[in-house]
């Protein structure tokens, strides 16, 4: 039996506005059923765009390194190394690094997800 353990450095990154994304834990890498799992990293004073929900699950992230803020349905409040955030299922929420280093975020999904099942919104911006 191959045991489901991956390294995150071995997963394509994939560059999009204001992160490095890598999808660590799925269906393919792990028969993962009921969940995904990805680690992002934001340079500092970059904003994770658009602001987007999750209309079919909810996120946990967990800030590994880094600090920032968090908005949540136009609620902002902030994070740092040691932070576990949930995203309610629907909530609309972006993530800043407003620190002076790279931010690590391992982000979890239940039930599983990926980009194509994220609902983004170009107009909501993060409040100054």
């Amino acid at each position: 039996m191959k045991l489901p353990i991956v390294d995150e450095n071995s997963i394509e990154a994939l560059d999009l506005p204001g992160r490095r994304l890598r999808w660590v834990v799925t269906k393919e890498n792990t028969n993962a059923q009921h969940c995904t799992m990805c680690v992002i990293q934001v340079q500092p004073g970059q904003t994770v765009r658009p602001a987007h929900s999750h209309p079919n699950g909810e996120e946990v992230i967990y800030i590994v390194q880094g600090s920032g803020r968090v908005m949540i349905d136009g609620v902002v409040g902030p994070v740092n190394e040691g932070s576990a955030v949930l995203f309610p299922q629907g909530s609309i929420h972006m993530l800043q690094n407003s620190g002076d280093k790279v931010m690590k975020v391992a982000c979890f999904f239940a039930p599983p997800s990926d980009l194509s099942t994220y609902r983004f919104f170009d107009d909501v911006q993060f409040p100054a």
